[in-house]
């Protein structure tokens, strides 16, 4: 048997000598030793952890949250659905100050005209009733009078009022006596305007001459906004859109679909 001998490999080239830099050693001062931790069972304490999923939330915050799904999953008819198209921010802006110069007055100004009333009777002066200012009319049963009446120049809603149904008629009411309304969000925002927590309906009767072109520019525009649309508003649905995990399933099956097409085509 003959063996072969062995051939010697070519010598690598060894690498250039590189200029090695001077580590600089750390001085560590002997007074603080590491303790490095350890988070084992039964070990160190835990370090702080964003543990809000795993809360478990009062009921009626579970019931808010489940209330706001539903909401973009179901199919809302139109009636209520016009409650989610809301008056812009700056339109918004404009209103609430207009109606801030007309808030009803608070108990201290009330008892203070009452004092100087009396005072000017016990004096033997005429006991004249004070006219009454233009104030912002407020709740659900004075604004569908004043509606019905014709006497509103602007009815103001507010979007979430719970449950729905006690302003639901009120759009429709408004176009049918063609008062100007519009829906503004935030119910606790205009109970401020009528120092209350919370307000369901506002309606400005009357303003005095200097505001009067003000209110006329914002009456132009929730017409164009609310009344005129009346009919757009009746026929558009809202809600019905899919979660995620729906929706990508629905993917699924049409990418499926489109596949086996393109099989039969091709």
């Amino acid at each position: 048997m003959v063996v072969k001998k062995k051939t010697k490999g070519k010598k690598v080239a060894a690498a250039p000598l590189a200029v090695k830099k001077m580590e600089q050693k750390r001085v560590v001062n002997p007074l603080f030793e590491k303790r490095p931790r350890n988070f084992g069972i039964g070990q160190d304490i835990q370090p702080k952890r964003d543990l809000s999923r795993f809360v478990r939330w009062p009921k009626y915050i579970r019931l808010q949250r489940q209330k706001a799904v539903l909401q973009t999953r179901l199919k809302i008819p139109p009636p209520v659905h016009q409650f989610y198209q809301t008056l812009d921010k700056q339109k918004a802006t404009q209103l609430f100050k207009l109606m801030d110069k007309y808030r009803p007055e608070d108990k201290a100004a009330k008892k203070q005209r009452l004092r100087e009333r009396a005072e000017a009777k016990a004096a033997g002066k005429g006991d004249a009733p004070t006219k009454r200012a233009p104030v912002v009319r407020q709740g659900i049963n004075t604004v569908t009078t004043l509606v019905e009446k014709k006497k509103a120049q602007l009815v103001v809603i507010a979007n979430d009022v719970d449950p729905v149904e006690m302003v639901l008629f009120l759009p429709a009411l408004c176009r049918k006596m063609g008062v100007p309304y519009c829906i503004v969000k935030n119910k606790a925002r205009l109970g401020r305007v009528v120092r209350r927590k919370t307000c369901t309906t506002l309606a400005l009767t009357n303003v005095e001459s200097a505001d009067r072109s003000t209110l006329n520019k914002l009456i132009e525009a929730v017409k164009a906004d609310f009344n005129e649309r009346g009919d757009e508003i009746k026929k558009h649905w809202g809600g019905g859109s899919l979660g995620s995990k729906s929706a990508a399933k629905v993917a699924k099956i049409e990418k499926a679909r489109a596949k086996e097409l393109a099989k039969k085509i091709g």
